[in-house]
């Protein structure tokens, strides 16, 4: 459904067209001035510029143009070329309708829809998740939901770290702890068990004692060095625990990302492209675009015009090893071939400090044809912060836990609902779904609604109220929508047709009119705040409406039956956009 903002800049942009000038002057927005007008319109300084002409004078003849249009109220010039517009409240009134009656909200489809893979730049395998992780997680998810809604054909794949030297770690720690079990057995080449020998909680033990172990000694460390190598390398015993170890991961991570409402189509590793890397390398070597370097290979991605030193991509180490850099091209290489369609771009949702990595394995990629570099983006973010303004620690002094993050939420929650007023005849299992909806609410809200690149404080008592930009806030917004709405059905009340004629009405259709500007905001810019903020605002409009005119308690029928509909709009477009932040709206609190 087509906005007024974009049909009134259509308008406009025919009338600067008429007049011989370039229709993206015609761009109308919001009013900074909502006291003296709905939308303006800008264009007509920058126009005058463009052409040596009045700028006042064009605006005239814009202003006149627009006044012949039928959602047009008044259309006035001011100041040096400003054209203020007001539109009718038959022009709202039907604009609210179709908010009410759209699947979409009031949005519209990206005109640029594109075949996209989220990479998330996971969690690693054997590694408890911490809060480090939530970011990634939460705008990621956000993302994949936004851009699917928008059109996008989109495929999400965790990513998750499995590949590096914590496996060698594991895997000596094991045979140090179990000597005898098949896996160590060089001359064995399986069957092997199906049952992992490990659980979640040996992987939490083994890999941190083996850490410790390693940084002592230089030996240990060298030996876990062997078996990622020998591992690498194809040792199927070493391959089976690789395989357990991923396994029973897996499952705890899913839990983990699962209470927070985030998913994923692909759950692959570093090592599901493996297989590849022998061939890519070669690719690299046979195009000359791979060097030998003191015993490594290297992809020289340096250009004369860097203002910063651009290292070279290393592609095989000394040792005859990969790292990072070779697995993310090799991840991109499997994309591109067994992906259907084939992706157009990719957007690698990781903290903005890997942003020389990206960087330089974009432009490997670049360099050998897999894709173009500007259909690689990284969506960098900022860190989770504690009261310091360092990144968030626990009072001891450690990484905190996404675990021990999302239970201290749901006390938190809990504590919150335990001073709120709800019903009386809401059960224990009712009110643990709710807590639930308001932890998830404050963790996911409270990160997205900054802007992606900034680090943010955390601070769990101002996220989980349900006063100010909080995700508890628009959740209780949303149900006090359903529930004006429940009271009326109740009572026989149901709404009818949208008719604007109050202050407070106009402010609150505006507002819903701007959802389509928002989420395509968000998703050009990849940057969920501009939705946050849209919602936020449409919740404020809202109460603003809800605190000046009855509702359900109007006499007048028909008055009453237009307020219906338009909460219902409301309750539509909030739940929208709600569900693409990942944030559950409750029937009742």
């Amino acid at each position: 459904m087509t906005s007024l903002a974009k049909e009134l800049s259509a308008a406009a942009g025919a009338a600067f067209d008429a007049m011989g000038l370039e229709a993206r002057f015609g761009e109308v927005r919001r009013s900074d001035k909502p006291e003296l007008a709905d939308f303006q319109c800008n264009g007509a300084m920058a126009a005058a510029k463009a052409a040596a002409k009045n700028p006042r004078e064009i605006a005239g003849e814009i202003a006149a143009k627009l006044k012949e249009h039928a959602s047009v109220l008044s259309a006035e010039v001011a100041g040096p070329g400003f054209i203020n517009l007001r539109v009718s409240d038959a022009a709202l009134s039907a604009r609210a309708e179709n908010v009410r009656g759209d699947a979409m909200a009031g949005a519209e489809k990206a005109p640029d829809a594109a075949v996209t893979v989220i990479d998330f730049g996971g969690a690693n395998v054997a590694k408890p998740m911490h809060v480090g992780h939530l970011r990634s997680a939460v705008i990621g998810d956000t993302l994949q939901r936004l851009l699917r809604f928008l059109g996008d054909e989109v495929t999400s794949d965790v990513h998750l770290g499995d590949w590096g030297l914590q496996m060698g770690h594991l895997v000596t720690e094991l045979q140090d702890e179990q000597p005898d079990l098949i896996y160590f057995d060089a001359a064995y080449t399986g069957p092997y068990p199906a049952e992992p020998p490990v659980t979640i909680d040996d992987l939490g033990r083994l890999y941190p004692q083996a850490s410790g172990k390693a940084k002592a000694d230089e030996a240990r460390n060298e030996r876990s060095q062997r078996a990622v190598a020998e591992m690498q390398a194809g040792r199927a015993g070493y391959r089976a625990l690789l395989r357990h170890f991923i396994d029973v991961s897996v499952e705890a991570l899913k839990a983990d990302y699962g209470f927070l409402n985030v998913s994923f189509d692909l759950w692959k590793g570093e090592s599901d492209v493996d297989g590849l890397i022998p061939g890519l390398v070669e690719r690299f070597k046979a195009a000359g675009l791979a060097e030998l370097s003191d015993g490594a290979w290297i992809v020289p991605v340096a250009r004369e015009s860097d203002k910063k030193e651009m290292p070279p991509v290393m592609l095989v180490n000394s040792r005859g090893g990969t790292g990072y850099h070779t697995t993310d091209l090799a991840t991109i290489l499997d994309r591109m071939d067994t992906l259907t369609p084939t992706p157009e771009r990719m957007l690698y949702v990781v903290d903005q400090r890997q942003a020389l990595h990206f960087e330089q394995v974009f432009r490997a990629a670049d360099k050998l044809g897999l894709i173009a570099e500007d259909k690689l983006e990284h969506i960098g973010f900022g860190t989770v912060n504690g009261p310091d303004g360092k990144p968030f620690k626990t009072r001891e002094g450690g990484v905190l836990r996404l675990a021990d993050l999302q239970a201290m939420a749901m006390e938190e929650a809990d504590k919150k609902l335990s001073a709120a007023n709800l019903p009386a005849d809401m059960g224990a299992e009712e009110r643990f779904n709710v807590a639930k909806k308001v932890a998830v609410a404050a963790l996911r809200f409270s990160d997205l609604m900054n802007t992606r690149t900034t680090n943010y404080v955390f601070d769990l008592d101002r996220f989980t109220s349900f006063e100010g930009k909080t995700g508890p806030y628009l959740m209780y917004a949303a149900v006090r929508v359903k529930s004006v709405l429940r009271k009326a059905a109740e009572n026989g009340h149901a709404p009818g047709k949208v008719m604007v004629t109050e202050d407070t009405e106009r402010a609150l259709v505006l507002q819903l009119d701007g959802f389509g500007a928002a989420l395509l905001g968000a998703r050009e810019k990849r940057m969920p705040h501009i939705l946050c903020e849209h919602l936020y605002g449409l919740a404020q409009a809202f109460s603003s409406f809800y605190a000046a005119l009855p509702i359900a308690s109007e006499t007048d029928a028909e008055k009453r039956a237009s307020r219906l509909a338009l909460a219902d709009a409301v309750r539509h477009q909030l739940e929208t956009g709600l569900e693409l932040l990942g944030i559950d709206v409750p029937a009742r609190m």
